[in-house]
């Protein structure tokens, strides 16, 4: 398996952000005209939370979080991929933490069922700081 098999993952991951983004976009457009202010209204996303309904703001809120923790998972792998350490486990992790992602993002931008979404995201991070933790490890046996 190549370095590069990690940055497919990586680059799902950056793609469910686009998805995300062009659908939160999607939905306050129409609500705003809904509404019935004038554009200077929304000036902070405080205001457009408060004259929005709380179901179009969940996907802004899911977007604040895919710049979260995928953060720390993208510098992951750019580093996974540079330094030749990408295996099987790192790269099937990925695609475990990019799933968890997709799934985590569905429910924050529809239903927003908390327990689900909260099981979702944590799913995600155990992946991600098991993925961290290994290359910690790894790096760190290489160097002692």
């Amino acid at each position: 398996m190549g370095n590069s098999a990690i940055f497919l993952p990586m680059l799902s991951t950056m793609g469910l952000t686009a998805v995300v983004w062009f659908y939160m976009y999607a939905r306050r457009i129409p609500a705003m005209y809904k509404a019935g202010l004038v554009a200077q209204t929304y000036t902070t996303p405080d205001t457009v939370a408060e004259h929005l309904p709380e179901e179009v703001n969940y996907s802004a809120y899911n977007l604040k979080n895919l710049f979260e923790l995928p953060i720390l998972f993208y510098g992951l792998c750019l580093y996974l991929g540079a330094s030749g350490n990408t295996d099987a486990l790192y790269v099937a992790a990925a695609w475990a933490f990019f799933i968890f992602r997709v799934l985590h993002s569905i429910v924050h931008c529809t239903k927003n069922i908390v327990m689900l979404r909260f099981n979702l995201y944590l799913g995600g991070a155990v992946v991600l700081w098991l993925m961290l933790g290994r290359a910690l490890f790894v790096e760190l046996a290489v160097h002692l």
